[in-house]
């Protein structure tokens, strides 16, 4: 009988809910499911919330707990230790609650189980606050050439890069030249946003659409 599972992902940024990082995250648990004989029944998400953002902040987390405190799962697969938390504090205080409710939570990345440290097991428990130290290094280094990379570019262009305007990303084309022809035909942007909201166009974040957000767009592509 195989052992039941659920996995749990997160994600920084919005910028990484439009990218890869859910595929990823979900191929490296399935992964290890697959070769542990083990069936994912449930996956939870928190999209675009740090790492530092406590439990009563994570709606997806806050799911994940409630169901395996009440359905019988006792496992919870992550991709690594930094997808619970960056902050060792915050790791550790999320860990405690699913020790208390008997669950444990495996990291597919080196199969580390990060629930198994307690006062008489020092050593697991070193390791998973290693584990968060680390991605917390990490986070800090990659804060640190992000902040390098920008000043240089406003040191040699004057400006800073910013994020990049509507259009430039992949499917955005087509819906910024409706955009710019309904506006060119003297369409008023609540009457835009109203013709996207009725043909089911999302916004890049996946939202409804507004006449302010039409504006910033047609401002920014004269």
């Amino acid at each position: 009988m195989k052992t039941h599972a659920v996995i749990y992902m997160r994600c920084s940024g919005m910028g990484q809910v439009i990218g890869d990082t859910w595929d990823r995250q979900q191929s490296a648990c399935r992964k290890y499911a697959e070769a542990n004989e083990i069936e994912i029944v449930a996956e939870y998400r928190d999209e675009g919330l740090s790492g530092k953002t406590e439990l009563e902040g994570r709606a997806g987390l806050a799911a994940c707990l409630e169901r395996v405190e009440n359905n019988g799962v006792k496992l919870v697969i992550v991709e690594s230790a930094d997808r619970l938390a960056r902050d060792s504090m915050i790791a550790e205080l999320i860990v405690r609650q699913f020790q208390k409710a008997g669950v444990r939570v495996i990291a597919a990345s080196g199969g580390v189980d990060l629930t198994a440290g307690d006062d008489s097991n020092p050593t697991a428990k070193l390791i998973r606050q290693i584990l968060a130290s680390v991605a917390e290094f990490d986070r800090c280094v990659t804060v640190l050439k992000l902040r390098a990379a920008r000043e240089r570019k406003k040191a040699k262009t004057g400006r800073c890069e910013g994020r990049l305007p509507y259009g430039m990303l992949p499917g955005e084309a087509d819906v910024l030249y409706r955009i710019t022809e309904m506006h060119r035909l003297h369409t008023k942007p609540s009457a835009i946003a109203w013709c996207l909201n009725e043909t089911k166009t999302p916004t890049r974040h996946g939202l409804k659409w507004h006449s302010a957000t039409i504006h910033k767009i047609l401002t920014r592509s004269a």
